[in-house]
């Protein structure tokens, strides 16, 4: 979730770089840094920390002999702010990037998947690196392609990378060209007169353009001040229109959509992606060196206790099913403010998991050091680098799902539940628990969860506002689940309170004769969490005993299943996937859900009443 801007044009760029970054900070902000092309020479200044920091780095005396970057008049620059993945945050892993004689400057937004094994291929060629990230190998190969023509360079780098990432490149030797490549993340252009952006996002530049060309994946651009070219990976030329942005300003920090939370809904593949991909670096192997939490120590984990609260609570529910049936070891759930008050018995063979998506959570960090004094392991599983989580835990594992605005969680929570199938897999590993062959089925459907995500958003809306439309003015919904369907509707009932204030419950289908079935009349929907698990058959037994009742069953299945729409008035369906894998899919029609219906009755999605984004009191 890195933010990526470049300029070339006839202006002094250093300003417009640096208020670029201003409006892509929320994709990144540990590090930030940018490279100004001036008289045949790259100078760049990097910077731990945010915005603020580059800033009063910019305005420092520079070595002697080097471009006075607070002086410069270089009308070509590159910029970025970074939101850390491989590599610690430090100013040499902040970018820009370059080779080892300072040609070539790049920017990159995303992951590299082959990055060791071409980092290898690198080094035996002599190539010698500064940094622990996998962006400054992309320098790397387009200087050792580079022949004098920089497009064909970037061609041929662009072809030894796997993964998903956009990136923008610059050489000394062109003092009026950046060339980028996409490949799945975004990349845009800015068309303005005599001058062109590229930037990872339209707020970037929307100050001084309204004028856009949009980048497809797979597409090679390369930008000059009056000129734009973009081909495919093999060279072939891709026609364009402009396209004229209309938004207001508050809608463009929006990327264009109508509020936070459906942008954040939007970015759910993205957030998965950046959680999961570097950490899967092999087909069968699930690396998680980031954490102190060793695998000969995770080998010897008698207990697994996760305390959260709200959303994270639900994604740890989740994680509760993956842990124990990959990794066969006993996990207990507990609401943290319940937890610390309780008087838990700790064991130091406990590994104790914190999930917050601030890292500022009252109750979860209370928890989190009642255990630790205790003598457990305490693993944070957090959105927020530098939180007090990271400061009270003995490891971390960061979600990396960007700044989420809205106060109801969307991609927080897929992060959260994607990063605890990776703690699940490896706690497996550790332990030898599932073959390795389970190990590779596994990492592949992990792999194609943001692809499915992006499916199920785009199948779903329509239906789901429809569905909306129909409910709106409803006195109560009832959500039914089992088995690993029931974390999945905790969490949409949740939703559905936080920004529609209808009341919503969530039960056990199991339990619904104990009592909730009294509620149901033909007025009542009722969201039924139907998709493949190994309790389906009954799932569907509790359907068919509410459908009786007359409620309008609205179902969640999975691609397929025709049994579940012979038991349900409507059915959302979302793609197939593993079983343990299906809540993350299952949860964005839930989404769509509370967000529709919430719309309908002309609410504020972002800013729901009485709730804040952070509860750092008790």
């Amino acid at each position: 979730m890195c933010g990526i801007v470049g300029y070339v044009g006839r202006r002094p760029c250093r300003d417009l770089l640096i208020a670029g970054l201003e409006k892509l900070e929320y994709r990144g902000y540990d590090s930030a840094g940018l490279a100004l092309l001036d008289g045949g020479r790259i100078d760049s200044v990097r910077a731990v920390g945010n915005l603020a920091n580059l800033r009063a780095a910019v305005a420092e005396p520079r070595d002697e002999g080097a471009v006075a970057v607070a002086e410069t008049d270089a009308t070509i620059g590159l910029a970025h702010t970074r939101w850390a993945t491989h590599g610690r945050v430090t100013e040499e892993n902040a970018h820009p990037h370059s080779d080892e004689e300072g040609r070539v400057n790049i920017v990159l937004n995303g992951i590299v998947e082959n990055h060791s094994e071409l980092r290898r291929e690198l080094i035996a060629d002599g190539h010698q690196f500064s940094s622990e990230t996998d962006a400054e190998i992309v320098a790397h190969l387009i200087e050792r392609h580079y022949d004098g023509d920089l497009i064909a360079a970037v061609r041929a780098a662009f072809a030894d990378l796997r993964g998903h990432y956009a990136f923008v490149a610059m050489h000394a030797g062109h003092p009026d060209l950046l060339v980028g490549a996409r490949q799945e993340c975004p990349l845009v252009i800015g068309v303005g007169d005599g001058e062109t952006f590229l930037a990872s996002a339209i707020p970037a530049f929307l100050a001084e353009t309204r004028t856009v060309m949009q980048i497809e994946n797979g597409e090679i651009v390369a930008i000059a001040p009056e000129r734009i070219e973009i081909t495919d990976a093999d060279g072939a030329p891709r026609g364009r229109d402009l396209e004229e942005v209309t938004w207001d300003e508050d809608a463009a920090e929006r990327g264009g959509y109508p509020t936070f939370m459906m942008k954040e809904i939007h970015d759910q593949p993205d957030a998965v992606a950046e959680t999961i991909t570097d950490r899967l670096p092999e087909t069968d192997r699930v690396d998680l060196s980031e954490l102190a939490l060793t695998p000969e120590h995770a080998a010897t984990v008698r207990r697994v206790v996760i305390v959260a609260c709200g959303t994270s609570y639900h994604a740890g529910l989740v994680g509760r099913y993956a842990i124990e049936t990959w990794a066969r070891v006993p996990v207990e759930m507990d609401i943290a403010s319940e937890y610390r008050y309780r008087d838990p018995v700790i064991a130091a063979d406990d590994l104790v998991i914190g999930i917050t998506q601030s890292g500022e959570t009252a109750d979860t960090l209370a928890a989190m050091r009642l255990a630790r004094e205790r003598g457990a392991h305490v693993l944070a599983i957090t959105n927020v680098m530098g939180s007090q989580a990271t400061r009270d835990a003995d490891s971390v594992l960061f979600t990396r799902a960007g700044l989420e605005i809205g106060v109801a969680a969307t991609k927080t929570f897929t992060s959260q539940v994607a990063a605890i199938y990776l703690v699940g897999l490896w706690l497996a590993q550790a332990r030898d628990r599932l073959p390795s062959e389970r190990v590779a089925e596994l990492i592949g459907e992990l792999k194609a969860l943001p692809s499915k995500i992006a499916e199920t958003i785009e199948r779903s809306d329509e239906r789901v506002r429809a569905i909306a439309r129909s409910h709106a003015r409803g006195r109560f919904f009832l959500y039914l689940g089992r088995h690993i369907g029931l974390p999945v509707c905790l969490e949409g009932a949740l939703k559905m309170k936080e920004i529609s204030y209808i009341p919503s419950d969530a039960y056990a289908a199991g339990e619904m004769k104990h009592g909730p079935i009294a509620l149901l009349d033909e007025t009542t929907p009722v969201v039924c969490v139907a998709t493949d698990m190994p309790v389906l058959d009954k799932m569907l037994s509790n359907v068919a005993e509410v459908r009786a009742r007359g409620a309008d069953v609205i179902a969640i299945g999975t691609a397929g299943s025709g049994e579940v729409a012979e038991s349900a008035d409507q059915v959302l369906y979302v793609p197939r996937t593993d079983w343990i894998l299906q809540p993350i899919l299952a949860v964005i029609p839930l989404q769509l859900l509370a967000y529709h219906t919430a719309r309908q009755l002309g609410l504020n999605v972002d800013q729901p009443r009485n709730l804040a984004k952070t509860v750092t009191v008790e």
